[in-house]
């Protein structure tokens, strides 16, 4: 009997593993010794968690070149940002300009405003590489435009778009500019005040490296102007007002903080620092493009994407010809101990464009700053032997 592989983690792009020391080790000791709920209470417990969750927010202010820390708002993931973002702000009869290579996340909260509230939405197409074109986001802007949304780097197929012309379009166009971060924050450089960004999503637990159910939204004073909480009740201030308070950030955090989730994300912000995302970002790029390199020269194999480590994040999917990619995914996990990503990787437009919506999507390879070449050599081979032996008969 064969043992038990042992595990690769590849799946980075849906949550980051395994996670600082730091962030195990800051969770334990609150959940352990503290346990307080944050801006409840004045004993010195309560009080030391209420500074360390605005640590948190001046530290994810200060990697989004954003000015203030009270510009962060928590959330529980990077859906939820953006769901506050999109509900938030837009009014019936609003227009938005979106993409072909967005999540779910930024769809079907669109669609729901559209069936629901009579937001027009227009959809921009991206090319082969998942890339969106600026000159095509600026001829679908209309004067009852509100928001241009768009994603920072593709969860398919790694590419990185260019924020900053979409940024200075919104700019021009007196729009409002939200960039889904999720697969781009603590991957590579994200300013906010370069790219004219008003509202920034992402999720604390991928490339922040912080536990799940985390996550943050950035907001201009412009952007807040218009934001509207989703859910009222305790904020721990003006608690004598049935009304609930606008109080920015807290009037948006209605309910107890994932405190044990936000500390967590502070010891990961604080890894962060070191050794920097210079290095992060070149120990990614040298683990993309040997993962590129090895799916290029394999027969069968078609690889998604920009096809350049210099143009995309950590993110390479393929298809492997005669192979389901869920059939992929399966074998890898099963004789390799290879954890990846297959389907459609809930961007069902994108797949459209690629040709590969009806095939049943991708098999998806992300990596982490705690991967290593051989792990990824290791991958590699195992698809170079899928498509030697051909699938199961």
């Amino acid at each position: 009997m064969n043992a038990t592989p042992s595990r690769i983690y590849l799946d980075n792009a849906a949550t980051s593993w395994p996670k600082p020391p730091a962030v195990y080790d800051a969770v334990d000791h609150y959940q352990r010794h503290v346990g307080a709920a944050a801006g409840r209470s004045a004993y010195r417990d309560s009080t030391d968690v209420a500074a360390q969750i605005a640590e948190t927010r001046r530290r994810a202010a200060e990697l989004i070149g954003a000015p203030r820390g009270r510009s962060v708002i928590f959330t529980c993931n990077g859906t939820e940002s953006l769901n506050l973002a999109l509900h938030g702000t837009l009014r019936p009869g609003d227009h938005v300009v979106t993409s072909a290579s967005e999540h779910n996340s930024v769809l079907r909260p669109l669609r729901y405003l559209h069936d629901t509230a009579g937001v027009q939405v227009t959809v921009v197409p991206c090319d082969h590489r998942g890339l969106i074109d600026p000159d095509a986001v600026a001829a679908a802007i209309r004067p009852e435009t509100r928001m241009i949304a768009m994603i920072h780097a593709s969860n398919v197929t790694g590419a990185i778009q260019p924020i900053r012309e979409i940024g200075c379009l919104a700019r021009d166009h007196e729009v409002l500019f939200l960039v889904d971060a999720a697969q781009s924050l603590g991957h590579i450089p994200v300013d906010v005040q370069a790219c004219h960004i008003d509202l920034l999503a992402a999720p604390g637990h991928k490339g922040l490296l912080g536990p799940l159910g985390t996550g943050i939204l950035y907001a201009t004073p412009e952007a807040e102007q218009r934001l509207r909480p989703l859910r009222q009740g305790g904020t721990g201030t003006n608690s004598e007002n049935e009304i609930h308070p606008c109080v920015y950030p807290d009037g948006f955090e209605a309910g107890n903080l994932n405190v044990p989730g936000v500390i967590g994300m502070l010891a990961a912000l604080r890894f962060l620092e070191h050794p920097g995302l210079d290095a992060r970002r070149k120990h990614e790029q040298e683990l993309t493009r040997q993962l590129i390199d090895g799916f290029s020269a394999i027969r069968g194999v078609t690889v998604l994407g920009p096809r350049e480590a210099s143009s995309q994040v950590g993110v390479v999917s393929i298809t492997l010809d005669d192979y389901d990619p869920q059939e992929v995914a399966a074998m890898l996990d099963a004789t390799e101990g290879i954890q990846v990503r297959s389907g459609l990787h809930c961007a069902p437009r994108i797949h459209a464009a690629l040709g590969t919506r009806d095939r049943g999507g991708a098999i998806r390879f992300s990596t982490g700053p705690f991967n290593t070449s051989d792990e990824v050599h290791r991958a590699v081979h195992a698809i170079a032997e899928l498509s030697a032996a051909g699938p199961p008969s």
